[in-house]
C-alpha cells in the first residue's frame, strides 16, 4: 500500500514538473521580443540588442519629407518613418523601395495616424526605441551664425530647422572611408571592429557629432588618445580615437566639459596600440569613430555594450561640416560660426 502511494506521489510530481517546463518553453517562444529585451535588477526593461542597417537613401528621404513638413499643419517627423518601414519589413531593409515611404506619407497626409497605422505591427515600439536612440539628437530648431550678407567680417543669428548634428571632420578636410564594421582587428586579441574609420591627413580638426559631456579623454592602448563623449540624454556615447601625438585635443577639455555641436575637440592622428602613452603604432593617419548605445547604466561598460555601424550615419553628416579658423599663437583650430539649440 505505501509502495503504491509512493508511485502515485512520483507520478504527480513528474506530471507537475512536465506542465512547468512547457509552461516555461511557451513563455521563452517569443525569442524574437525576448532577444532584444532585458531586466535589470530593478526588473526594469530595457533594450539590449540592436542593428543600425538603415539605408543612407531613406534616411535621406525620410528627412527631406521631414524638414520639407515641418511649419505645415501635418508635420512627419523621420524617426518614426524609419521605424515603421522597419517593422513593416522585419528590420530587412533589402525590401526598401521609395515609394513604400511615398505611401506611408500619403496615407498621413490624408488623415491617417501614425497610432492608427501601427496598432498591429507588434514591433513598431521597438525600432521606434531603438531609432530614437541613435538619432534622437540629429534634427531640431536650432540658431546658428550666418556671414551677414555684403558685409562677410561680420556675423548674425539665424533661427534654422534641420541637422544640428555635425560631421566629425571639419570643413575643408578631406577623408575617405568605406563601410568596415565587423572587419576583424588583432592587435591584443582577435575582436570585430566597432566603428568607421575615416582615413584623413594628421591634424585634421576632429568635430562633436553632437553636444554632450566629455567622459573619457586620454590614452588607451587600443584606441591611443581618445575621446569619449555622452549625449545630454545619455543614449549615445561617442568614441574618438587615435588622436594626434603631443597635441591630441583642444587644451580646454577634461573630463567633464561641456561641448557643443561642432566644436573643435581634437585632431587627427595614428596614435595607438601600444601600452606606452603617446605611440604613434598605427601605419595610416585616421579617426576611429565609434557609437554606443546605453538604455541602462549597466551597458556602458561591460560584456554587453551595443555599438552600431555608423558608416551611413557619417555619409549623412557630410552634408553639414563645422568650418573652423587656426589661432597662429595657440595652435589651435576653433569653429567660426556658433551654434544655440
Amino acid at each position: 500500500m505505501v509502495f503504491k502511494i509512493k508511485i502515485r506521489n512520483l507520478i504527480i510530481i513528474l506530471f507537475v514538473v512536465t506542465i512547468s517546463a512547457s509552461l516555461l518553453i511557451c513563455h521563452n517562444s517569443n525569442s524574437v521580443y525576448n532577444s532584444v529585451y532585458t531586466s535589470s535588477s530593478a526588473d526594469k526593461k530595457f533594450i539590449k540588442y540592436v542593428e543600425f542597417n538603415v539605408p543612407y537613401s531613406l534616411m535621406d528621404y525620410a528627412l527631406k519629407y521631414d524638414i520639407n513638413s515641418h511649419d505645415t499643419d501635418k508635420p512627419l517627423h523621420w524617426i518614426e518613418l524609419i521605424a515603421y518601414l522597419a517593422a513593416k519589413y522585419g528590420g530587412e531593409f533589402s525590401k526598401y523601395k521609395s515609394k513604400h515611404l511615398d505611401t506611408l506619407v500619403s496615407s498621413l497626409n490624408s488623415g491617417s495616424t501614425m497610432e492608427e497605422l501601427t496598432k498591429d505591427m507588434k514591433y513598431y515600439s521597438y525600432y521606434l526605441e531603438a531609432y530614437t536612440a541613435v538619432l534622437g539628437g540629429f534634427v531640431g530648431e536650432f540658431e546658428i551664425e550666418r556671414p551677414v550678407k555684403d558685409e562677410p567680417e561680420k556675423k548674425e543669428w539665424v533661427k534654422k530647422y534641420g541637422l544640428i548634428a555635425f560631421s566629425p571632420i571639419a570643413k575643408g578636410y578631406d577623408y575617405s572611408h568605406y563601410d568596415d564594421f565587423g572587419d576583424s582587428r588583432s592587435y591584443g586579441y582577435r575582436r570585430k571592429h566597432l566603428g568607421n574609420d575615416l582615413i584623413g591627413q594628421v591634424g585634421t580638426p576632429i568635430i562633436a557629432i553632437e553636444g554632450g559631456i566629455v567622459e573619457a579623454l586620454g590614452w588607451n592602448k587600443y584606441g591611443g588618445w581618445r575621446i569619449g563623449i555622452r549625449s545630454f540624454d545619455k543614449k549615445r556615447y561617442y568614441y574618438y580615437a587615435h588622436l594626434r601625438k603631443n597635441f591630441p585635443y583642444n587644451k580646454e577639455l577634461e573630463v567633464g566639459s561641456i561641448v557643443k555641436a561642432g566644436d573643435v575637440i581634437g585632431y587627427m592622428g595614428r596614435t595607438g596600440y601600444s601600452d606606452t602613452e603617446n605611440t604613434n603604432n598605427l601605419t595610416t593617419p585616421h579617426l576611429h569613430f565609434g557609437l554606443q548605445l546605453i538604455f541602462d547604466e549597466s551597458q556602458k561598460e561591460s560584456n554587453n555594450e551595443i555599438w552600431i555601424n555608423v558608416y551611413n550615419i557619417i555619409r549623412l553628416l557630410h552634408r553639414n561640416k563645422s568650418e573652423t579658423v587656426k589661432n597662429l599663437e595657440t595652435k589651435e583650430y576653433k569653429r567660426i560660426y556658433d551654434i544655440k539649440y
